[in-house]
């Protein structure tokens, strides 16, 4: 049996999914589910599903900082996307982050169950149409990141990032992260020295920039 956890911002979408894949009880295991990026990792985290069934577009980063987030302390956890986009943009940043696959909101139940049985079992999964953007990426080699100033972080320093440019204070940021208020503000210190900025204002702004918060 699969242990699954998904994941969506749209809550009647993710009531209908969970419904669904409750239904096939001698195949899947709803072992949680969330509707934001940092209950997502949060959640993920703490029951280390085999699969995680996740949205691409949502505030806070999206699927991407979900993926970037899990894949430092869970990297056994394997990524489904599934999106109403099917953008090529979307499709490659979601295999370059470390997804398994990448479907469309359009498959039908079963169609997805057999996707989540197939990337468990190790393949690499993508409706039709999408196939051919893995294919031609891959022939090409995979694109080189569209912000380099932003690779240049740890996993670690872009979750501070995205949550110091929430506005949250040091004292919550170590809570949700699981560390302590000085290694916050070391990563902080780092962060503004990589990025070239000198406040928690200007970073803020260069992360809205970014549309990563």
């Amino acid at each position: 049996m699969i242990r699954l956890f998904l994941v969506d911002d749209h809550a009647l979408f993710l009531s209908g999914v969970k419904a669904e894949f409750e239904d096939m009880a001698d195949r899947f295991e709803i072992v949680g589910t969330a509707s934001d990026v940092d209950d997502a990792i949060e959640g993920i985290r703490e029951t280390d599903p085999d699969v995680v069934l996740i949205d691409v577009h949502m505030p806070g980063g999206g699927g991407l900082a979900v993926i970037n987030s899990v894949t430092e302390t869970n990297p056994d956890v394997t990524f489904l996307a599934l999106s109403v986009s099917d953008a090529a943009e979307d499709v490659i940043a979601m295999i370059r982050a470390g997804a398994r696959g990448y479907v469309t909101k359009s498959i039908g139940s079963e169609e997805l169950a057999e996707a989540i049985e197939r990337v468990h079992g190790g393949d690499a999964v993508f409706s039709p149409r999408l196939a051919g953007f893995v294919l031609d990426a891959f022939a090409h080699g995979l694109p080189q990141p569209a912000d380099p100033e932003l690779d240049q972080l740890t996993p670690r320093e872009k979750e501070v990032l995205r949550l110091i440019a929430r506005g949250y204070p040091y004292k919550q940021v170590a809570r949700r992260l699981s560390i302590s208020i000085k290694t916050v503000e070391t990563h902080v210190s780092s962060v503004l020295r990589k990025l070239q900025l000198s406040n928690r204002y200007e970073l803020t702004r260069w992360a809205s920039d970014r549309r990563i918060v």
